[in-house]
């Protein structure tokens, strides 16, 4: 990737981060607005709100300073990568084109691309955050062992990192490096994902802050038909607690029928049991050193359960 100043010296730009800080708008194309065409599966809302309206009334005094990405389609057009706010706002403010880089990327760079540029927005909904980690995800994976997709001038920080971390299976390495990339552990990543398991109703009550992201998260691992009734339950105006989301987790199976979730959501049942399973240090040494907390070691052995089970392994 390269262009030209007016002293017709040219300038390597390796990443998106480079195109972005770009302070001219020299080797952008003028792109017509109705050419350019939201990106497949683009998980990030874009709204008229107050600080739209503060883009609209500055493009419509500077322009767009700031070139879009896109890359080109099969069936003609572009396809933005970046850039879906100014699009929004540049036709608002009366614009028909705007300056855009047009570059040839793969499906899984441009996902990466599209996620890094809009992820780290101010203000980001849950939703927007879960569907725009899993598509990273989704787009890493393929990728294999490959991490640099867009973080190719980190390559020297990361290989030791990644050598270090590659008997790992490809889900927590993955994780691992998403999180580190947007300031998340890996557990954070995993949970958010969780959350695109929801039914989009109760999606969008965690979106309205009805329905807390943890107690969302515990929701996620409901069948769809138990989700269905607990959407159900919290539209007639009652409160689920976290007591109840447990119950309904601990009894839904295949043969769960309607009527028992719902003496559960009507508080017709006994609450949980508490069990206690005893490990000694000799058992757990096996897999956790000493320095390793009882919290910690809990948490990590509930994240393992959590995972057994969304692979549908039962007992």
């Amino acid at each position: 990737m390269s262009m030209r100043t007016r002293a017709g010296k040219k300038i390597s730009l390796t990443n998106y981060e480079e195109l972005l800080a770009v302070p001219t708008i020299e080797g952008a194309s003028d792109i017509p607005l109705d050419q350019l065409h939201e990106f497949k599966g683009h998980p990030f809302h874009v709204v008229d709100d107050e600080a739209m309206d503060e883009l609209v009334e500055s493009i419509k005094a500077k322009g767009v300073l700031s070139p879009a990405i896109a890359r080109k389609r099969p069936e003609g057009g572009f396809e933005l990568i970046s850039g879906h706010r100014r699009t929004h706002a540049a036709r608002r403010a009366g614009l028909d084109k705007i300056p855009v880089f047009v570059k040839d990327y793969s499906d899984d760079e441009a996902v990466c691309i599209m996620v890094d540029s809009n992820i780290q927005r101010e203000r980001i909904l849950p939703s927007e955050k879960a569907f725009a980690l899993k598509m990273k995800m989704d787009a890493m994976r393929k990728q294999g062992s490959r991490q640099d997709l867009t973080s190719r001038q980190n390559d020297g920080k990361l290989n030791s990192r990644t050598n270090k971390t590659s008997r790992q299976n490809g889900k927590k390495l993955t994780s691992g490096f998403v999180g580190q990339e947007f300031g998340m552990s890996s557990r954070q990543v995993d949970r958010y994902i969780r959350l695109t398991h929801l039914l989009p109703e109760l999606l969008l009550l965690v979106d309205q802050e009805k329905i807390k992201v943890t107690n969302a998260v515990e929701i996620s691992f409901l069948s769809v038909d138990v989700q269905k009734q607990v959407l159900a339950y919290i539209k007639n105006g009652h409160s689920l607690t976290k007591n109840k989301i447990m119950q309904l987790r601990n009894c839904d199976t295949d043969t769960t029928d309607s009527a028992e979730v719902d003496k559960i959501l009507h508080g017709q049942t006994k609450q949980v049991e508490i069990r206690q399973i005893v490990l000694t240090n000799r058992e757990l040494g096996k897999y956790f050193p000493n320095q390793v907390t009882e919290k910690e070691i809990k948490r990590q052995i509930i994240h393992l359960l959590d995972e057994w089970k969304a692979r549908g392994v039962r007992v």
